[in-house]
């Protein structure tokens, strides 16, 4: 069920710019990154995705 959801969900990515996908790369690594350092850090994980996510997101969008 898992790899179905993940070809589902890779196969919506086909048609997208690369702006729109560095983008949606970037947040997220950043939404994963930011989970975890919010759970090292003795944070809210879910908070540190949030952020991490839309910092990754932002950045990935502006690299060229």
């Amino acid at each position: 069920m898992l790899i179905g959801i993940s070809l589902i969900a890779l196969g919506g990515c086909a048609n997208m710019s690369p702006t729109g996908q560095r983008a949606l790369s970037g947040g997220a690594i950043g939404a994963a990154g930011g989970a975890v350092l919010g759970a090292v850090a003795g944070g809210n994980p879910a908070v540190g995705a949030a952020v991490g996510g839309a910092a990754g997101a932002a950045t990935g969008a502006l690299m060229h």
